[in-house]
C-alpha cells in the first residue's frame, strides 16, 4: 500500500483525541443536567417543601395555643389566659407567612387551602372567641355555657381540619420530593459509573489502536533496524503502520541500501590497501635497503676521497633510506589495528609494564631514570597492542625529560566498569592547547634532529585505545611533567 494513502499519525492522533472529547463532553453535559436537576430536587425538599411543612406544624400549635388561651379566660377570668391566646395570634400570623413564602413559587394550587384555614381561624375568633372573651371581661366572672363551647368546638375542629388536610398535602409534596431527589442522585451516580466504564472502554480502544498503528510498527521497524545496525545489511526493512511510519521505513532501507553499497567498496578499498601494504613492506623496503647499503658502500669506499659536503650528501641519503624504513613499519603497524585482529586474553599489566622495563634498561640506565608503579589490574584484549600503548608513553616520558632524570609514575583507579590509568613524568612537558594535535599522526612538536621519532606513537595509542573500548587523553590539569589518562573495561573476576 501507497504510504500516501495512509493516514498521518497526527491525523490518527487527532481523530482519537476528537473521539474522546466529545464522547467526555456528552457524558459530563448529562451528568451537569443530572446534578442540575439533583440542586432543584434538593432546593424544593430542603428550602421549600420541608420548611413549609415544618411550620405547618407550628400554626396548628399557636391555632391550639388561641383555643386554650381563650377556654382557661372563660373558665377562670384569669387576665393571664389571654397571653397564649395573643401571643397565638402572633405567631398564626408569621407561620402562614413563613408558608406562604414556601410553597408559592412551588405549589401555588395550595394557596387556597391555606387562605381556607385563615378564613376558618378568622371565623372562629369573630363568632365564638372574641365575643366570649369581651362577655367575661365584662361581667368579670367565668361566663363559659355549655352550649356556646360546643359551637366554638365545632368552628375550632373544622379549623384543625384545614390544617390537617393542608399538612397531608404537604407531607406527600414532601414524599414526591424525596423520591424525585433519589430518583435524581440514582441517576448521578449511574451517569457516573457508566462515564468511568466509558472512558476505560475508550482509553482502552484507543491504546489498542495506538498499539495496532503505532506502537506495535514502530517496535518492529525497530527491531529491523537493529538487525541491519548489528550487521545484517542484507535484510530489508519493511515497516507497516502510519505514513510516518512507513516513510522512516523507506529512508532507513534507503540508508541501508547505501551502507551495503558503502561495504562493498570499503571491502574492496581493504583489499586493495592489504595489496598496498604487501607491496610497501616487501617491494618498496627492498629498494631502501639497498639505497641505504650502496650509500654506506660509497661512504666506505670513498672516505677520505671526497669533500666534507659531499660525505654529508651520502649520510641525508642514508638517513633518509632509514628514517622512510621506519616510517614505512609504522604506518603498516598503525594500519594493522582493528583490521587484522587476534584473540582477545586476559592481561596482566603489571607484566607489561616489566616487559617495557627490559626494553629500556639501556636508557634506563644511562639517564637514571626511575619507573614507579601501583598494583596494576588484569584487563582484556590483545597483549602486543597495549603493551605498545605502555611502550610508547613510558618511551616518551624517558626521551622528553628535562635536566633531572627522568620520573615516571604509573597509577590506576577503577571508575565504574572502567579502570583509569594515569602515566605521569617530570619532563618537559606538553601546552594544554597542543592537547588533541599530539594525537593526530604524523604531527610533532619538536624538529627530528631534537628528538627522533616518526610522529605516529600518539596517534596509534589513542586507536589501539578506542579499539579495546577506553578512551586516552592529556591531562592539562596538571601544571608540571607530562600526565597522560586512559580507560580500559574492567575485567571481572568470572571473567576468564
Amino acid at each position: 500500500m501507497d504510504h500516501r494513502n495512509r493516514w498521518p499519525a497526527s491525523r490518527l492522533l487527532v481523530a482519537a483525541v476528537a473521539i474522546l472529547i466529545i464522547v467526555c463532553a456528552s457524558a459530563i453535559t448529562a451528568i451537569a443536567l443530572a446534578l442540575a436537576s439533583l440542586s432543584d430536587a434538593r432546593t424544593l425538599l430542603l428550602d421549600q417543601v420541608g420548611p413549609a411543612r415544618r411550620i405547618t406544624l407550628e400554626l396548628d400549635t399557636s391555632l391550639i395555643n388561641q383555643e386554650t388561651g381563650v377556654r382557661g379566660f372563660a373558665l377562670t377570668a384569669n387576665r393571664e389566659f389571654l397571653a397564649p391566646f395573643t401571643d397565638g395570634k402572633t405567631a398564626e400570623a408569621k407561620a402562614e407567612a413563613g408558608i406562604r413564602a414556601g410553597i408559592q413559587d412551588v405549589r401555588p394550587a395550595l394557596l387556597a387551602k391555606l387562605d381556607d384555614i385563615g378564613r376558618k381561624a378568622t371565623a372562629w375568633r369573630t363568632a365564638y372567641a372574641e365575643p366570649l372573651i369581651l362577655q367575661v371581661q365584662v361581667a368579670g366572672t367565668p361566663q363559659l355555657v355549655e352550649n356556646d363551647a360546643d359551637r366554638g368546638r365545632a368552628l375550632f375542629e373544622e379549623v384543625r381540619a384545614a390544617v390537617a388536610d393542608l399538612q397531608n398535602d404537604l407531607n406527600r409534596e414532601s414524599d414526591t420530593a424525596r423520591d424525585k431527589l433519589n430518583s435524581v442522585a440514582n441517576d448521578v451516580l449511574y451517569l457516573s459509573i457508566g462515564l468511568g466504564v466509558l472512558l476505560v472502554l475508550i482509553i482502552t480502544g484507543v491504546a489498542i489502536v495506538l498499539h495496532r498503528i503505532l506502537i506495535a510498527p514502530l517496535t518492529g521497524l525497530a527491531a529491523q533496524v537493529r538487525l541491519v545496525s548489528e550487521g545484517d545489511f542484507e535484510h530489508a526493512v519493511d515497516a507497516t503502520g502510519s505514513r510516518e511510519t512507513v516513510m522512516l521505513g523507506q529512508d532507513v532501507d534507503t540508508m541501508r541500501t547505501r551502507i551495503l553499497r558503502d561495504v562493498v567498496d570499503l571491502r574492496r578499498s581493504n583489499s586493495e590497501l592489504e595489496q598496498f601494504a604487501y607491496v610497501a613492506s616487501h617491494d618498496l623496503q627492498e629498494p631502501l635497503r639497498k639505497v641505504a647499503s650502496f650509500c654506506q658502500l660509497l661512504e666506505r669506499r670513498y672516505s677520505g676521497q671526497l669533500d666534507e659536503r659531499g660525505e654529508q650528501y651520502l649520510q641525508f641519503a642514508v638517513d633518509g633510506a632509514k628514517r622512510m624504513q621506519v616510517l614505512i613499519n609504522d604506518l603498516l603497524a598503525f594500519s594493522r589495528v582493528g583490521r587484522i585482529t587476534r584473540e582477545q586474553t586476559v592481561v596482566d599489566c603489571d607484566d607489561l609494564v616489566n616487559q617495557v622495563r627490559d626494553s629500556y634498561s639501556e636508557v634506563i640506565e644511562s639517564t637514571g631514570a626511575t619507573i614507579e608503579s601501583d598494583d596494576l589490574p588484569r584487563v582484556r584484549g590483545e597483549a602486543s597492542l597495549l603493551g605498545g600503548v605502555f611502550g610508547n608513553l613510558i618511551s616518551n616520558a624517558l626521551k622528553f625529560h628535562g635536566e633531572d632524570p627522568p620520573v615516571v609514575r604509573i597509577g590506576v583507579e577503577r571508575t565504574g566498569d572502567l579502570w583509569t590509568f594515569t602515566i605521569s613524568d617530570n619532563g618537559i612537558g606538553i601546552d594544554a592547547e597542543y592537547a588533541e594535535r599530539v594525537f593526530v599522526i604524523f604531527q610533532r612538536l619538536h624538529h627530528k634532529d631534537d628528538y627522533p621519532g616518526t610522529g605516529i606513537g600518539l596517534a596509534m595509542c589513542r586507536k589501539i585505545i578506542e579499539y579495546h573500548g577506553g578512551t586516552i587523553w592529556l591531562d592539562t590539569s596538571v601544571k608540571t611533567g607530562t600526565t597522560f589518562k586512559f580507560t580500559l573495561p574492567v575485567v571481572e573476576d568470572t571473567d576468564e
